[in-house]
């Protein structure tokens, strides 16, 4: 069984690099603005901050450090949440590209998908609207063509490259295929318990939003990591709650977030990360269960902490 947790921790995904700037005004682009909403999320009862960042010309996903080091030590400064650097980086980065700015920061936590893999966000594109940038709706049609590349020699990279520092890991498993690669890396001994789960439903190209897809992901990973991890959960688009409160209820926590959904319910927009926020918190009051504080958190992950980071 995953380790028992006491109280519900939630993960925010600030921004990410699925949506693009047209598909709603809330979708935090500027430095400022992901500065900002983080903040705000982590006021609202996040304990970790999961962060991409965009280029200030036109607002698609760049790696670029410049741009992370004009908002993490805004961000570190101004709350206690841990700070969750991706290393997913945009669509067609190289590994190298995904992985700049986490080796610079040296955060606490990074993300680390547990394998290649499909991933078609080309439905998006059909949808009329006018597109506020010229490369939006060609980034989004041209998933129809695309492999998300991590290779086991490529997690194996980041695994160790970022094990020097001391970064421990959101493990992002797509579908049950990736957690049988993460107990890979875990008999060879290149990651550590207790392991960060993140279970995705809903990406085109991974496992879907059924509700017996979450239990069979929970009951695969019980059998495959015991004791020794611990489980979160992650529904794309409109099965974002629905999905993170199945998931409470089965003893997991939680991950929303403008990265992976913008609506609040059936059409009508969130204006903000801490909106997604509030509203999980307040469905997990409902359920009786409580929120973790960020040292909470850090706790039970075992993370080495805010003030050993390089920002």
């Amino acid at each position: 069984m995953a380790k028992k947790i006491d109280k519900v921790i939630i993960s925010c995904a600030i921004t990410g690099s699925i949506h693009t700037p047209s598909m709603s005004d809330h979708l935090p682009c500027t430095v400022d603005e992901i500065a900002e909403q983080a903040i705000g999320a982590a006021e609202a009862g996040a304990s970790i901050l999961h962060l991409h960042a965009r280029d200030p010309k036109d607002y698609r996903p760049t790696g670029e450090p410049d741009v992370y080091n004009q908002f993490l030590p805004r961000i570190k400064q101004s709350c206690e949440a841990v700070v969750n650097v991706t290393t997913g980086g945009g669509l067609g980065m190289t590994v190298d590209e995904r992985l700049r700015a986490a080796k610079q920061f040296q955060p606490e936590m990074c993300s680390l998908n547990m394998g290649s893999m499909n991933f078609g966000i080309f439905p998006m594109a059909k949808k009329d609207r006018e597109w506020k940038y010229d490369w939006e709706k060609a980034y989004l049609e041209g998933t129809d063509d695309f492999i998300f590349r991590n290779t086991f020699r490529d997690i194996e990279y980041i695994l160790k490259t970022m094990g020097e520092f001391g970064t421990r890991f959101e493990f992002e498993c797509y579908d049950t295929g990736h957690l049988y690669n993460l107990a890979h890396f875990l008999d060879r001994g290149l990651v550590k318990p207790p392991l960060f789960v993140q279970s995705i439903f809903g990406i085109l190209g991974g496992i879907g939003t059924e509700p017996d897809n979450l239990v069979f992901m929970k009951r695969t990973a019980d059998r495959l990591f015991g004791d020794d991890y611990v489980l979160s959960v992650l529904g794309a688009g409109r099965s974002q709650m629905p999905l993170t409160t199945l998931g409470a209820n089965l003893g997991a926590n939680v991950r929303v977030g403008l990265e992976d959904n913008l609506y609040l319910g059936k059409g009508k927009l969130a204006k903000s990360n801490a909106d997604l926020v509030n509203q999980i918190k307040r469905i997990l009051g409902e359920m009786s269960l409580e929120v973790a504080t960020p040292a909470e958190a850090r706790q039970v992950l075992d993370l080495k902490g805010g003030d050993n980071v390089a920002f």
